[in-house]
C-alpha cells in the first residue's frame, strides 16, 4: 500500500510539520500531508491538497487516508467531487470516523457508493431549499417595498438631502463664516473629507444659481468660474 494521510487543521491549532512519514497502528508507513487552513477553503484551493491529487494522478499512491470525510472539502458538494475524483483515479479513500472505503480490491465499494449517492441527494435537496428560502425572502422584501435590485447598496444622496443633515448644514454655516476646512470640520463634528465635499457642493450649487441669474440678465458669463470665489458667492447670495 502506497498511502497518504491527509490532515486539515484549523489556523488556531498548534504548528505541525506539513509533510512527515508516520506509521499507522496497523504498521503501515504513510506520508502525512497537512494543510493548516480554514475548512471553508475548497480542497483544490488549499496549499498542499493539490499535491496529494498530483501524486494520485502520477500513480505514486493508491490510498488516501483521512480522519473524517469532512476534511476533504468546504461543503458537501466539494467533498463529493473530491471523493469522486480520487475514486476515478483508482485511489481508495478511507475515512476512519465513518469507516468508509470507496474501493475494495480495486473495485468500487457498493456501500460507499450508496452513501455517496445519499449525500449527493441531500446536498442537492439542501441547495434547492436554500434557493427556495432566498426566493421567499426576496418576495417578502418586495411586498414590504424594501427589496433592493442593486444588491442593497445605498442610493446616493441628493444635494438637498446632503445639506439637510444637521452636521453638514452646520459645517456649511461655519465655512460661510470664513472658517477653514479643518476648523469647520472640527466645529461641526464631520470628517475633513465631508467638509471638503460640503465646500465643493456648495460652490457648485451657488455657481449654478448665480449663472442662471446672470443668464436671465442676458449677461456674458464667460470666465465666471475662474473669477468668483466661494466666499464672494456666499456673500452675494446672502445679501
Amino acid at each position: 500500500m502506497n498511502a497518504v494521510k491527509y490532515i486539515r487543521v484549523s489556523t488556531k491549532d498548534q504548528n505541525i510539520a506539513r509533510q512527515t512519514i508516520k506509521n499507522t497502528p496497523d504498521g503501515i508507513t504513510v506520508l502525512e500531508v497537512v494543510d493548516k487552513c480554514s475548512g471553508t477553503i475548497p480542497f483544490n484551493k488549499r496549499d498542499n491538497a493539490p499535491k496529494v491529487l498530483k501524486m494520485a494522478k502520477e500513480g505514486a499512491i493508491d490510498t488516501l487516508l483521512v480522519h473524517s470525510i469532512d476534511r476533504l472539502g468546504r461543503n458537501t458538494l466539494d467533498i463529493l467531487q473530491t471523493i469522486q475524483e480520487f475514486t476515478n483515479l483508482g485511489i481508495n479513500v478511507k475515512s476512519e470516523k465513518e469507516g468508509l472505503e470507496t474501493l475494495i480490491d480495486g473495485k468500487e465499494n457498493p456501500i460507499a457508493k450508496l452513501m455517496i449517492n445519499i449525500m449527493a441527494t441531500l446536498s442537492e435537496f439542501e441547495r434547492e431549499r436554500i434557493l427556495e428560502r432566498q426566493s421567499e425572502g426576496i418576495q417578502r422584501a418586495k411586498e414590504r417595498g424594501v427589496y433592493k435590485t442593486n444588491g442593497g447598496n445605498k442610493q446616493p444622496l441628493s444635494v438637498d438631502a446632503f445639506f439637510n443633515k444637521d452636521k453638514n448644514a452646520k459645517c456649511l454655516k461655519e465655512l460661510k463664516r470664513g472658517e477653514s476646512l479643518r476648523r469647520a470640520a472640527s466645529l461641526s463634528g464631520v470628517s475633513l473629507g465631508t467638509a471638503q465635499k460640503v465646500s465643493r457642493l456648495a460652490i457648485e450649487s451657488e455657481k449654478v444659481v448665480v449663472s442662471k441669474f446672470l443668464q436671465l440678465l442676458d449677461c456674458n458669463v464667460s470666465g465666471f468660474d475662474s473669477y468668483y470665489s466661494f466666499h464672494f458667492l456666499s456673500n452675494f447670495l446672502n445679501q
